[in-house]
């Protein structure tokens, strides 16, 4: 049980319950009239008022000036998320990508993942992609664009898909390039990004000097390739200001100036990834300048030893948290067989 939770009466946490349903629902103040009669608040409207004004000395809840029903405030919508959260079914619902290992690349089963989030929830769905370094090479072409000119591809084993393009001073001997895509798809193929392995096999001792030299030049696109900025997967975002309140206006456009700079979202996304259990982080929680009237949602998603990513739902804080929990961890759990799958065949 949480501390704050520990200094709520029983009839407290369910009138804060109840009075963060309704003001989710309805989107206005809620009262003590409303709670007791439409509600199902047991006691009367004056009781219940006492009980409200004492929320609102806890700082969980506050009122408009203009109106006598009260609203939560962040730190009445974290207390809600993680009531939620200690609530959780015991399995997750049913989540279904639709996609078989065998039939799609993981890209495509994040960019799914995403859609279908957000037309679930209508709410902007955040997808991180799995660690460059934790896939496998599957195939390597070196194509000779130019005389002096090459373009490595790397194919991994999820499907990602990585260019580099190599710009010499000399022209450049065919044969050396057919040399090197017969070399690489030989001894890289089914050899981990970022490992020794990788490494040695890329600096044969075996090698000839212009072999070497060759190998040297186009070693960046399996080495600084681990380097770029993390792969993220949107969904939701053409229609993310529609239902957005005016209040609320000025975080979203934050978000969307966030979203310009993916890596630092997907800094965002891995520090609030925890292992095995959905998440919630409310306003200040998200340690982002701008984000203080929004709320993250998410539950990471991976393989047996390690996670690989986080699925994830940005929204205003007045958003529905049960159905967002519920989403997000049928979602993680659903694309966790998926990669769990297509990472044992690869």
């Amino acid at each position: 049980m949480s501390p704050l939770k520990a200094e709520l009466t029983p009839r407290q946490q369910e009138i804060l319950r109840r009075l963060v349903q309704e003001h989710v629902t309805t989107g206005q103040p809620v009262g003590s009239k409303t709670l007791v009669e439409r509600c199902g608040v047991n006691g009367s409207p004056s009781t219940v008022r006492n009980e409200l004004a004492e929320l609102e000395a806890k700082g969980l809840l506050t009122h408009p000036h203009t109106s006598a029903g009260r609203v939560p405030t962040e730190r009445g919508y974290r207390f809600f998320a993680a009531d939620l959260l200690e609530r959780l079914e015991p399995r997750p619902r049913a989540f279904e990508l639709g996609l078989a290992p065998n039939e799609a690349e993981v890209d495509v089963a994040l960019q799914e993942t995403t859609e279908k989030l957000s037309r679930a929830t209508r709410l902007l769905a955040l997808v991180s992609a799995p660690p460059l370094e934790t896939t496998t090479v599957r195939h390597v072409e070196v194509l000779l664009l130019q005389a002096d000119v090459v373009m490595v591809v790397v194919i991994t084993s999820t499907g990602a898909v990585t260019k580099r393009i190599s710009t010499f001073e000399d022209p450049i001997d065919a044969g050396i390039a057919a040399w090197a895509g017969e070399y690489l798809n030989e001894r890289v193929a089914g050899v981990q990004l970022g490992t020794h392995m990788l490494r040695n096999r890329l600096e044969d001792p075996s090698f000839s000097p212009r072999e070497r030299a060759f190998m040297d030049a186009i070693r960046p696109a399996f080495t600084e390739v681990l380097d770029e900025a993390e792969r993220l997967f949107v969904g939701g975002a053409a229609g993310l200001l529609d239902d957005v309140r005016a209040e609320e206006l000025g975080a979203y456009r934050r978000v969307l100036e966030l979203l310009e700079q993916r890596a630092r979202f997907g800094e965002l996304l891995r520090q609030a990834q925890l292992p095995n259990r959905p998440f919630v982080r409310v306003g200040v929680e998200l340690e982002a300048q701008g984000l203080r009237n929004v709320a993250l949602v998410g539950a990471a998603y991976g393989i047996t030893t390690r996670s690989l990513g986080a699925v994830t739902l940005l929204g205003p804080l007045r958003m529905d948290y049960d159905l967002a929990i519920t989403s997000v961890r049928s979602a993680a759990s659903a694309l966790s067989r998926f990669v769990e799958e297509l990472y044992e065949t690869n």
